[in-house]
């Protein structure tokens, strides 16, 4: 049976006193760290000093603008990105250089890089025992370079082009010049990789550019062939002759049509004045004919003779007749002038007419040569394309082999990096640092001993205060009604409870106290816990009567018959209202108890079922998930006082979650998939209230406190519904701790 957990046992931690333990501990602390500190000492006095020393490295295109190679800009020098610099720093650790630099320091002869010949007592012993590997098994060349590696370090300098190379050793001059060997022999080893790469370039290029020459003299001699047999003779401007003979006759087509146009109408013009009589000075081309203008001239000069003696002579005069006679004439010859004019025009007319007619005729001529020119053009630019790209490729060809060959010959192959710091001779020793290892060793020695010395005072016990509110009075438990053995019905039966019909004290569970002050079932239970043996009289076993026929089972019997059955829902109806909500409380603890996952869903108005559970909080419950406004996560908690979960009834506005009612079955069903049993307390419902509620597995109960017509009354009305097995179930009789916790509420 689920009890409330006691904090009668409950303690705090004391500080004081467990602080208290180092004052009383001082001088233990002191002399282990003072112990330390000097064994730290020895052994840094004896240490054999180490000296380190660095070589800086600086990856950089060493390219000038002079010596870069022709037609390549300042972009297209190479990138050196961080994975390019982080790639050299494994150049410079790598086995090939090492080797090199161990052997022109000669370093297998010094004692330093043979571990075989250095080789401790302890390190023998190991050896011997199999728990070391023999450095004498290893080959020289490889016990040096191990050795090498370890006092080498090479690294980049973060968010940069800079290569650090450090070495440590116990020879200060030695720590110095293996970085700058180093460093030496990484430049060679790049200029001897340009080199290489030179030579290589030249040795590819040369077969290359040979054959590139045969097959530049093949393509422009296909070009040419291909020109003459297909008669594409180049003119002007680099275009085919016919087309540009085309172009020239349409030129000509046009002036010719202009022409004709304009002689047609001027012919029209001159011939509509000689036929209407009118005036034909007007027209440009009869005052441009020279005999025209003469004759204009003679008429204008009779004219004046005529007026000049027409002051002194009379009209019919035969000087005055004479002139008039002439200038009569002039007329005449003007317009027969003017007539040979228009027959001019009319002939120059039919002239650029024939012409025209020639040049259409030789234009359509050009036009088919053009279009079979047009053709084989398009072949003959496919050749000279290719013989264009062979000719370019092989100048740059020419181009690279000449660089490369002459940088060959000069020797100049500058390396993309420089030294710009170099390893001098250390003077001081970065290993042992007496003065930090000494005071790291006291100050690390005397923490340890501390938290040692602290750690033992608290695992004593010694360290330890009672709780505050943890010492309790402790309250006697009142008796409940006893059974009739005679009366005990068989195991899986119903038990029957019995008390005396007028009892000489009944247990109130009212929900109002003295004061008509709101008193929960948390409250009136701890009533009923407290009263005393002379406040409740109790009937001897003898004298009971037998209990009614519709007597409810116990706690114990209801949770053992809802394990048995295998349900899935408890449906518990308290018509009595929240005195007898402790029923479903109990029984879900009760099942919990027994190792199942139960979950209390809590339905009445004033949520006396999870008040209890919770302490009296109010959290989010049911009306809150109805409402849409929390999640299943943030609705379920866990009991105070067993490993039952609780769904208070919530803190949303009621009617606003009944509108969604029609969610609750799904809610019920999603609960009954996660728990192994979903205990609701319904409160005072009937059948068809708790419909939504109701599925496979489900069991309906009936709480009571004080059996009466009421509550057969509401088992006939559960029955009648549809729900035939209702089991009555009272918490009468059922053993409450005696020692709850004084800071929390027991149902």
């Amino acid at each position: 049976m689920s009890g409330v957990q006691s904090t009668a046992g409950d303690v705090d931690v004391d500080l004081r006193q467990l602080f208290a333990s180092l004052a009383r501990n001082w001088l233990r602390l002191v002399l282990f760290s003072v112990a330390v500190t000097a064994l730290a000492f020895v052994l840094t006095s004896l240490a054999t000093p180490k000296y380190r020393a660095e070589t800086r490295l600086l990856i950089e295109t060493r390219e000038s603008v002079f010596t870069r190679p022709d037609g390549s800009g300042e972009n297209e020098r190479p990138i050196l990105d961080e994975e390019g610099v982080t790639s050299q720093v494994e150049v410079v650790g790598s086995t090939d250089i090492l080797k090199q630099v161990a052997k022109k320091l000669d370093l297998a002869s010094l004692p330093e890089f043979d571990a075989a010949s250095e080789m401790s007592t302890i390190s023998r012993l190991l050896v011997i025992a199999g728990l070391k590997s023999d450095p004498s098994e290893l080959p020289p060349e490889e016990r040096v370079l191990k050795a090498f590696r370890e006092q080498l370090t090479v690294y980049r300098v973060e968010k940069s082009r800079v290569i650090v190379i450090q070495f440590s050793s116990a020879d200060p001059k030695l720590a110095a010049a293996v970085p700058n060997a180093i460093a030496e022999a990484y430049l060679d080893f790049q200029r001897g990789s340009k080199l290489e790469s030179s030579t290589e370039a030249t040795d590819w290029l040369k077969p290359e550019i040979a054959d590139l020459n045969k097959r530049v003299r093949d393509a422009e001699a296909k070009v040419a062939s291909f020109r003459a047999q297909s008669d594409l003779l180049v003119g002007q401007n680099n275009s085919a002759l016919a087309t540009q003979q085309l172009s020239e006759l349409s030129s000509e087509l046009s002036r010719v049509r202009a022409s004709r146009s304009a002689a047609e109408a001027t012919a029209q013009s001159v011939r509509q004045a000689l036929r209407s009589g009118g005036s034909i000075d007007a027209i440009p081309e009869v005052l441009s004919s020279g005999l025209i203008q003469r004759l204009r001239e003679r008429q204008i000069q009779l004219r004046t003779d005529i007026a000049d003696l027409s002051t002194t002579l009379l009209p019919n005069h035969p000087r005055i007749k004479a002139l008039n006679s002439q200038l009569a004439d002039l007329d005449v010859q003007i317009r027969s002038e003017a007539e040979k004019v228009l027959v001019g025009l009319v002939n120059e007319a039919n002239g650029a007419d024939l012409r025209e007619k020639q040049l259409v005729a030789d234009l359509n001529r050009l036009k088919v040569e053009s279009g079979r020119v047009s053709e084989e053009e398009v072949e003959l630019r496919a050749l000279e394309r290719e013989a264009a790209a062979q000719r370019a490729l092989l100048e740059s060809y020419l181009t690279r082999y000449r660089e490369a060959a002459s940088r060959q010959d000069r020797n100049y192959l500058p390396v993309d990096a420089r030294v710009f710091s170099t390893a001098i001779v250390p003077s001081e020793a970065y290993f042992p640092k007496v003065v930090p290892i000494v005071g790291a060793a006291f100050v690390g020695s005397l923490l340890l001993m501390a938290i040692f010395t602290l750690l033992q005072e608290l695992f004593s016990g010694r360290a330890m205060r009672p709780a505050a509110g943890a010492r309790v009075t402790p309250v006697t438990q009142v008796a409940m009604p006893v059974r009739r053995a005679a009366d005990l019905p068989e195991e899986d039966a119903p038990r029957a409870w019995v008390e005396d019909e007028e009892p000489a004290v009944a247990v109130q569970l009212d929900t109002a106290d003295a004061d008509g002050e709101p008193q929960t079932l948390v409250d009136a239970q701890h009533d009923y816990d407290a009263q005393s043996d002379s406040d409740v009289a109790l009937e001897p076993a003898a004298e009971q009567v037998q209990a009614p026929a519709h007597g409810g089972i116990s706690i114990e019997t209801a949770a053992e018959k809802l394990i048995a059955s295998g349900a899935a829902r408890a449906i518990f109806v308290s018509p009595e209202g929240d005195d007898a909500a402790a029923t479903a409380v109990l029984v879900a603890r009760e099942v919990a108890d027994s190792g199942l996952r139960v979950l209390l869903l809590d339905l009445t108005a004033s949520g006396a079922a999870a008040g209890p559970m919770l302490d009296g909080g109010r959290y989010p419950g049911i009306t809150n998930l109805l409402a849409s406004e929390a999640q299943f996560t943030d609705v379920i908690r866990a009991d105070h006082y067993s490993d039952c979960d609780v769904m208070p009834v919530g803190t949303a506005d009621p009617a606003r979650a009944m509108r969604a009612a029609d969610r609750l079955p799904i809610i019920m069903e999603s609960l009954t998939t996660a728990y192994d049993l979903v205990v609701v307390e319904c409160g005072p419902a009937d059948a068809g209230e708790i419909t939504r509620l109701v599925g496979d597995g489900t069991e309906v109960l009936v709480s009571f406190l004080h059996h009466d017509d009421e509550i057969a009354y509401v088992a006939d009305g559960l029955r009648a519904g549809g729900y035939e097995d209702v089991i009555l179930v009272t918490p009468v009789g059922h053993d409450l701790p005696t020692t709850p916790e004084p800071t929390r509420s027991a149902a």
